[in-house]
């Protein structure tokens, strides 16, 4: 909890600190969170990075010491694939958008590795059907999954939301001629705050069943 308190704290400062050439602030619909990264263009973009990496970081651990409480074998990849999500975002602090190809790779395997765990921990539900879960820790899983494959899959369906269908990890150099509306950065948002949301209900139950 304290690891994904210390990325949205990082998140909220940087968001507040924001301000762009022109004094305006920063927008959700259409920034990226590789924008409030980016070393010289930001000065404030050590209090993000510095959150993801040392926060991910936390999460990984938490992942690993949560695998000995285990009380059914979908419990292993669950948090092994919850582990690497975590870890690949605090990739993103490690490198962030200045180290281009590492930032891209570190953005593609956060929101891999986010679906699987998420698929895991709905099989992990199945296997452990007789084991009371908070509903809003279903409803957050779904919202999550949708959001985080939305940003996968979206480029898949040729819907020209991004110059020759790429993927939308690969439109993270942000063009000052992007629309007011952009989805790349729209989906990211959601996927992330969803991701966060869903991680720290898993987080907190796990807290609740090992006392």
């Amino acid at each position: 909890m304290l690891g994904i308190f210390g990325q949205l704290l990082g998140l909220t400062l940087s968001v507040f600190m924001f301000e762009q050439f022109d004094g305006s602030g920063f927008n959700f619909l259409n920034h990226t969170l590789s924008e409030l990264g980016s070393y010289g263009r930001f000065q404030y973009a050590v209090v993000l990075n510095g959150g993801l990496f040392f926060g991910g970081l936390c999460v990984v651990l938490s992942c690993l010491l949560s695998v000995q409480l285990g009380d059914s074998p979908w419990r292993l990849p669950f948090f092994i694939s919850l582990g690497l999500s975590f870890l690949a975002l605090a990739a993103m602090g490690l490198f962030p958008i200045n180290v281009y190809h590492l930032h891209i790779v570190a953005i593609k395997y956060f929101f891999v590795f986010g679906c699987v765990s998420l698929l895991f921990y709905g099989v992990y539900l199945l296997a452990t059907n007789n084991k009371p879960v908070p509903l809003y820790n279903k409803i957050s899983a779904v919202l999550a999954f949708l959001a985080m494959g939305a940003f996968l899959a979206l480029p898949w369906f040729e819907l020209g939301l991004t110059e020759g269908n790429s993927a939308f990890y690969n439109e993270m150099l942000v063009d000052p001629l992007r629309p007011e509306i952009w989805w790349p950065a729209i989906t990211q948002w959601a996927g992330l705050a969803t991701f966060l949301l869903w991680s720290a209900l898993v987080i907190n139950s796990i807290k609740a069943d090992a006392h």
